[in-house]
């Protein structure tokens, strides 16, 4: 008999796999270290599977744990003195499909202040409902609407030269 931890795990990794990697590359900027990361959310997510009471979905609670690890990788002094400029060619495979010739949207995403990309990612590229954000940044309600906002703003101010170039 299967061990019920094993079983999750595996589903999990099939089923939220690509999602992390590719919110993890969105923080970190780096393959290997989004492919860590993704790795070590797993575990982590494996090590405290009992601990996990369906409060929130399941997504939310992986991306949580994801988050968290990008945030200590990124304190670390390595992190802190290597150039890890991002090439969106070089983001893993999405479930939205892109014109990878203009990468200008990409571009000006991963741009934003980080508090902003966050909500981004989260809510545009996750697909992440207000509340599900709330349980993930744990923020309020009103903090998410606000960094929503506000990147919503600068992107249409950065974009609008190339949405009109492009109709």
């Amino acid at each position: 008999m299967q061990d019920p931890r094993r079983a999750w795990l595996d589903e999990a990794i099939t089923r939220w796999e690509k999602p992390m990697l590719r919110l993890c590359y969105a923080y970190l900027c780096d393959t290997a270290m989004a492919e860590d990361a993704v790795q070590e959310t797993f575990f982590k997510a494996w090590k405290n599977y009992e601990r996990f009471r369906g409060e929130s979905e399941e997504r939310t609670w992986l991306t949580r744990i994801a988050i968290n690890t990008c945030k200590d990788l990124l304190k670390s002094a390595w992190v802190r003195n290597t150039d890890r400029s991002v090439a969106p060619e070089s983001l893993p495979e999405g479930t939205a499909s892109f014109d990878e010739q203009d990468d200008t949207v990409t571009r000006a995403v991963l741009a934003l202040p980080r508090e902003l990309k966050e909500v981004t990612l989260l809510h545009w590229y996750q697909g992440m409902t207000l509340q599900e954000m709330v349980k993930v940044l744990r923020l309020p309600r009103s903090t998410i609407n606000y960094r929503l906002k506000k990147a919503k703003a600068i992107l249409k101010k950065e974009l609008e030269d190339w949405y009109f170039e492009n109709e």
